[in-house]
C-alpha cells in the first residue's frame, strides 16, 4: 500500500479550498427554513420527528399506514432488510407511493448506513474503508470517489439519506473506532479535508450527508461501545476543541445536512447526560460553538448507554426537549417508533415539551425532506 501523505496546516489550506470548490457542484442542495404545517395533528407533528425500522425483508402493513396517516418521518434500513439492489429498490417504491398519499407533501427521509468498508448496507460502493482512503496516494481523490460512489448508490435504490461520513479523530491505534476501520485518520486536519470531501461529492448526488457521532468517539478503547452500556469519556474541553470537534466545524461550513449525536458522556462538557440527551453539548457545543444550523439525529434511541433514562417515550422526550431533531427508532420494532411518537405528541400537548421549539424542529426536519428527492 502507498504511504499516506504528510498533512500540514498549508497543505490542508489548500486541500479544503478543493474541498469547498465542490461545494458549487451541490448549490441550490440547500433547503430553505419551513415552519410546521399549523393543520397537523399533535400525532403527526410528533411523526415528522420520528425515524421507524422493521424486521426483515417485508415492511409491515401497519408500516404503510402509519407513512399514510402522516405519523412517521422516514425509515431506516439495515442488512436484514435487503437481499438485492432490485429488492430494496422495491421496497422503497412502495414506501414512497405510502407517503404521495399521506398529509405531508415532503418525501420521506430514506436511509442508511453506507460508510464504506466494514460499514455498508447496500451491496458496492464505497469499497474503501474511512481508514484505506485516509491511507491511499491520493487521500483526497479517493474521498471525492467514495462520496460520489455512496452518493450514487443511495440514489439507485431511491434512498436519499446517508448516515455518513464517520468524523471521528481516533486517538490509538486498535481503539473502538479504528478497530472496524472507521476513522480517516489520527490526525484532526486529515479527517477535516476528508469527511467535508466525501460530504461535498455525495450531497452532490443529491443524498443528504450524516457527520457522525459528535463531539466525536475517537478516544473511546477498545471494549467501549454505546450500543452495549454507558460510556464516558475523560478528554478536556481544550482537547475536544483542538481535535475532536475540528472535523465538524469544518463540516458545518462544507454544508453538511445532519449531525448524529453520540451516546458518550463528556465530562468536561456535561457531567451527567451523554452528549444526545445534553442541551449543553448540542445547543452550545454542536450549534453554539460549532455554528450548525442543520438537523440533530440520535445514534440508536435502544442503546445500552441509555439503561439508566427510562423507557422509549422517555429516552424520545428527554432527548427532544435536549434539542435533538430526530429520533432514531432503529431496533427494528415498530412499536418502538409509535411509542417515541406517542411520547412526544404528549408532552407537545401536555406542556412537557416547548411548543415553539418543537415546531422550529418540525420545521429544520421539514427544510431537510423538501430539499431531497
Amino acid at each position: 500500500m502507498a504511504q499516506p501523505i504528510s498533512w500540514g496546516r498549508s497543505r490542508f489550506r489548500g486541500l479544503f479550498a478543493a474541498v469547498l470548490a465542490l461545494l458549487l457542484v451541490s448549490a441550490g442542495f440547500v433547503g430553505a427554513t419551513a415552519g410546521a404545517d399549523p393543520g397537523l395533528t399533535p400525532q403527526q407533528l410528533a411523526g415528522q420527528r420520528v425515524i421507524y425500522s422493521y424486521p426483515g425483508l417485508v415492511p409491515p402493513e401497519s408500516l404503510f399506514e402509519d407513512i399514510r396517516g402522516g405519523r412517521a418521518a422516514g425509515v431506516i434500513f439495515f442488512g436484514e432488510n435487503i437481499s438485492s439492489t432490485d429488492q430494496i429498490a422495491g421496497v422503497v417504491a412502495r414506501l414512497r407511493q405510502a407517503q404521495a398519499q399521506s398529509p405531508i407533501s415532503a418525501p420521506l427521509l430514506l436511509m442508511t448506513d453506507q460508510e464504506g468498508g466494514l460499514v455498508r448496507r447496500l451491496p458496492g460502493e464505497p469499497v474503501l474503508s474511512a481508514k484505506q482512503v485516509g491511507q491511499s496516494a491520493n487521500s483526497l481523490g479517493a474521498a471525492v470517489s467514495t462520496g460520489f460512489g455512496a452518493g450514487n448508490n443511495l440514489r439507485g435504490v431511491g434512498m436519499n439519506v446517508n448516515l455518513a461520513p464517520v468524523l471521528d479523530v481516533y486517538d490509538t491505534p486498535g481503539n473502538f473506532i479504528d478497530r472496524y476501520q472507521r476513522s480517516y485518520s489520527d490526525n484532526p486536519l486529515v479527517v477535516a479535508a476528508l469527511g467535508s470531501a466525501f460530504i461535498a461529492a455525495q450531497q452532490s448526488t443529491g443524498i443528504a450527508a450524516t457527520a457522525k457521532h459528535f463531539p466525536g468517539l475517537g478516544s473511546a478503547p477498545a471494549g467501549e461501545n454505546t450500543d452495549l452500556g454507558p460510556v464516558t469519556l475523560p478528554v478536556s474541553r481544550s482537547t475536544l476543541w483542538s481535535r475532536d470537534e475540528v472535523p465538524y466545524s469544518v463540516a458545518v461550513v462544507a454544508g453538511v445536512k445532519l449531525v448524529m449525536m453520540s451516546w458518550a458522556t463528556y465530562p468536561a462538557l456535561d457531567a451527567d447526560r451523554p452528549a444526545g440527551l445534553s442541551p449543553t453539548i448540542i445547543n452550545q457545543e454542536l450549534r453554539g460553538h460549532n455554528g450548525f444550523r442543520g438537523v440533530t439525529i440520535t445514534d440508536a434511541l435502544e442503546a445500552g448507554a441509555l439503561s439508566a433514562f427510562g423507557d422509549t417515550g422517555q429516552r424520545a422526550v428527554t432527548a427532544a426537549a435536549a434539542g435533538m431533531d430526530l429520533i432514531l427508532c432503529s431496533a427494528r420494532d415498530l412499536d418502538q417508533g409509535r411509542d417515541a411518537t406517542t411520547a412526544l405528541a404528549d408532552a407537545y400537548t401536555n406542556g412537557g415539551l416547548d411548543p415553539a421549539a418543537f415546531r422550529a424542529a418540525v420545521g429544520r426536519v421539514d427544510a431537510l425532506r423538501t430539499g431531497l428527492r
